[in-house]
């Protein structure tokens, strides 16, 4: 197991996240490829926030995918998803490749 987590890079991806609704709040999920990595009530008016997700993975490329669960009456606008911390990048605004 020791070996499995040395060959595992830490990187932080963030994201600033809006959401405009009128009247049940929304939900929205976040996926790095497949994996849920978060899901979140908006509560907020007039504001944004700042998403991050923490990942260990191993070095290669990941899909970064926003979903929202009740999409009636409201839409989500995520801009400048950028690395926070390690060896990584972001390409065609959503795929996140984590360097060696």
């Amino acid at each position: 197991m020791l070996n499995t987590l040395m060959s595992h890079k830490f990187v932080s991806v963030l994201c600033d996240v809006d959401c405009t609704w009128d009247f049940e709040k929304p939900i929205y999920r976040v996926f790095v490829n497949n994996e849920l990595f978060t899901e979140r009530t908006w509560i907020w008016k007039d504001c944004y926030l700042e998403e991050m997700l923490q990942i260990s993975a191993e070095p290669g490329q990941y899909h970064i995918r926003f979903e929202l669960m009740n999409p009636h009456n409201c839409t989500l606008i995520t801009n400048n998803l950028r690395i926070g911390q390690g060896q990584a990048r972001i390409f065609d605004n959503d795929m996140l490749e984590i360097f060696r």
